[in-house]
């Protein structure tokens, strides 16, 4: 495979060559952005060809080239969706008005803090898989792992893109702090708290990508609907990419039930203590993994009934996910969206909000709603082979830090429970210090072409038409 060599050091679809002043505002930030992955993405790995997709363009029949590359050397691109002809803004107060192609004024600070928001979460993730690498399950695995992470370092670039296009000495600053906060850091660290917690396996892994960048897709196609064209463009992009992540988190976890089926017939039985003597994931400890990541994913959408979400909403900011196809009402002055909050007495109550106010409420239901097909597909192979247990989602009442049940105990069906029952139950529900230890001891690295831990099923298909035993990051 060859090298890949650009001529263009940014490559772009929006006329940065012509741009000197943007050039100079990217030009300046760019090696600020390689100090911060020569520090914290996965630099142990800098001198590794990896065979890697980079976008080169947004034309659906050829967006990406497929080549080996160092990555840092990787061409991290700014690519926003072709425009459609007479956009018009799809929802809230402007409906049915030309789309802006600049932020109004009196939107600037509410648009500025979405963007910062986004970006924020791009290299945080690329942090919290620092050290990932050493203990890859495959080189299969560890090419994905590096696509992921040169991909979230593109996404911060697009958000970077807008900020310094549209947002001037303001938006120059917020890009700087945006390698200035790292995850975990105890100073300064990542805006939302999910992307603070350290992903150190790949059983983690493969969940953040299924649940977390879930939320990311969701965040993504609300600002694709936006009234601010440059952003809609951009994230519309973005989720071409996006489609891979969570590709690579619900294949990893159907791979790891896989495994653990074919464990659970060899030895004849779904006994955990015997599936651990042979090295693979039992369910029951797969399950405490997906209540943990799940859950902790939720709150990432905010508060049920949120001010904020029915500000943005009203002013052509951020619209729900496909607000064209799948709703009627775009304006939602008059209608109302039922929740379940706790009534103080120990019980649940139904309060009617206005629809505004609970837009963050809607993107929760179309997330958990998208989270279910994954565990579908799981359950049906669990069923298929002869055993009757389930995974299952718990409640979006669980383990809440935001909202009208943060901190509120519930059992994982959602039930109102006390808080000694809570506390007490607890370690059944989330994975123990000896679950996480068991799932480290698993993480022995495996880079021979062609072969996979214990732990976990081969893939169907290698990359882009490739044999499996192809040598996709070529370690020196």
């Amino acid at each position: 495979m060859s090298t890949i060599d650009y001529s263009e050091k940014i490559p772009n679809n929006v006329d940065l060559a012509n741009d000197r002043t943007l050039q100079r505002a990217l030009e300046h930030w760019q090696p600020r952005f390689l100090e911060w992955w020569k520090e914290l993405g996965p630099n142990d790995f800098a001198n590794s060809d990896v065979y890697l997709r980079t976008a080169v363009g947004v034309d659906a029949q050829g967006w990406a080239h497929y080549g080996t590359v160092k990555m840092p050397d990787y061409r991290w691109g700014i690519f926003l969706a072709d425009p459609i002809a007479d956009r018009t803004i799809g929802f809230g107060d402007s409906f049915g008005q030309p789309v802006w192609q600049q932020v109004p004024g009196e939107f600037r600070s509410q648009f500025r803090r979405l963007i910062v928001t986004q970006g924020d979460t791009e290299p945080a993730s690329v942090e919290q898989q620092h050290r990932l690498g050493h203990t890859c399950p495959s080189l299969y695995d560890l090419r994905n792992l590096f696509q992921i992470n040169v991909e979230e370092g593109r996404h911060l670039w697009a958000m970077v893109y807008i900020l310094h296009a549209y947002f001037g000495r303001d938006g120059r600053e917020e890009a700087e702090e945006l390698l200035a906060r790292h995850s975990g850091d105890v100073d300064k660290p990542r805006i939302l708290g999910t992307f603070n917690e350290p992903i150190e396996d790949w059983l983690s892994f493969f969940c953040f990508c299924y649940f977390t960048d879930r939320d990311g897709k969701f965040q993504l196609k609300s600002l694709a609907e936006s009234s601010f064209d440059p952003l809609a463009r951009t994230c519309r992009f973005m989720l071409t990419e996006e489609a891979h992540h969570m590709f690579v988190g619900e294949t990893g976890l159907g791979r790891i039930v896989r495994r653990t089926l074919e464990v659970m017939k060899e030895v004849g039985s779904d006994n955990p203590e015997a599936i651990r003597r042979q090295g693979a994931v039992d369910l029951p400890l797969l399950q405490r993994y997906l209540n943990y990541w799940f859950s902790s994913s939720l709150d990432l959408f905010g508060s049920e009934v949120s001010s904020n979400a029915a500000t943005t909403f009203a002013n052509g900011i951020k619209g729900r996910p496909d607000e064209t196809t799948q709703y009627q009402d775009h304006v939602c002055a008059d209608s109302s969206f039922e929740i379940e909050v706790p009534d103080g007495k120990g019980g649940v109550m139904k309060d009617a909000s206005p629809m505004r106010n609970a837009m963050n409420e809607v993107l929760r239901d179309a997330y958990i709603r998208d989270c279910e097909i994954g565990l579908k597909r799981w359950n049906m192979q669990i069923k298929r082979a002869g055993y009757n247990f389930e995974l299952k989602l718990p409640s979006n009442r669980f383990r809440r830090a935001i909202g009208a049940w943060a901190n509120i105990p519930t059992d994982l069906e959602g039930r109102l429970i006390g808080r000694e029952e809570y506390d007490r139950r607890m370690p059944g529900w989330l994975p123990s210090a000896s679950d996480r230890g068991y799932v480290k001891s698993l993480m022995q690295r495996v880079v021979d072409p062609g072969k996979m831990a214990a732990w976990i099923a081969p893939p169907e298909r290698g990359v882009n038409n490739l044999p499996l035993d192809y040598a996709y990051v070529q370690l020196n």
